[in-house]
């Protein structure tokens, strides 16, 4: 069996030690930070599964170290908040983060939330890379970059791709018009809700039969956009 890190970022030393304790208990490994810079730095250097990061923080606070994380990795991140950060939630949610756990939490909901997340992350992550990725009628395939829908073959330009491909590796979940602008244009979401929709209705018109009422690409009113099957 394997043995996954998880890496408990929080500036109050009992709520690190309590974690760890509870996390070692499970079989987790676990490595501990007080701050977000500590925890890109980890990051760096090590092989993390998941992170549990507090939001409010010296030095770097944990709104701010998720937004540099997603720049470089999609690992499952379970924000810490307190009941009256519920901005903070809000905005950790829309840049990236899987889900929250509002102090004071129970070892168990946080255990089993971290299960969880980590069951669904490494089940996406099992598939060989540059292999075609499938869902309904629609099929990507990475070593070749060619979108078929019902067995045909569409045009689709590089950043329709990319904007497909990401959804089809993240089937059932919701990203809003930042997050999705930062996850595949790598960049500051500058007018992203403008320009993702011109993109998700570009595919659309592609992917659907009737782009009015889509079967894959579907509005969450408020939230954003998913894909399913």
């Amino acid at each position: 069996m394997d043995v996954y890190t998880v890496l408990v970022c929080d500036d109050d030393r009992d709520i690190r030690r309590a974690l760890s304790i509870y996390l070692t208990g499970a079989g987790y490994r676990v490595l501990e930070a007080a701050n977000g810079q500590e925890t890109l730095d980890i990051v760096g250097r090590e092989e993390v599964h998941l992170v549990l990061l507090d939001i409010m923080m010296p030095e770097l606070d944990g709104v701010s170290a998720l937004t540099l994380l997603r720049e470089r990795s999609n690992i499952p991140v379970i924000l810490l908040t307190a009941k009256s950060e519920d901005e903070d939630k809000i905005m950790g949610l829309e840049l990236g983060a899987d889900d929250y756990v509002t102090k004071p939490f129970n070892a168990q909901e946080v255990l089993a939330r971290v299960k969880a997340l980590l069951r669904r992350y490494m089940r996406l992550n099992e598939a060989p890379k540059g292999t075609a990725l499938t869902l309904g009628g629609i099929e990507l395939d990475d070593s070749t970059k060619t979108v078929t829908v019902e067995g045909e073959e569409i045009t689709i330009t590089p950043k329709e791709y990319d904007i497909l491909k990401f959804f089809m590796e993240n089937p059932g979940k919701v990203f809003s018009s930042r997050e999705i602008y930062r996850r595949v244009w790598q960049d500051k979401p500058m007018g992203a809700e403008g320009t993702v929709a011109v993109h998700i209705r570009h595919l659309r018109e592609k992917l659907e039969i009737d782009p009015a009422e889509p079967r894959y690409l579907k509005v969450v009113w408020g939230k954003g956009y998913k894909i399913e099957g």
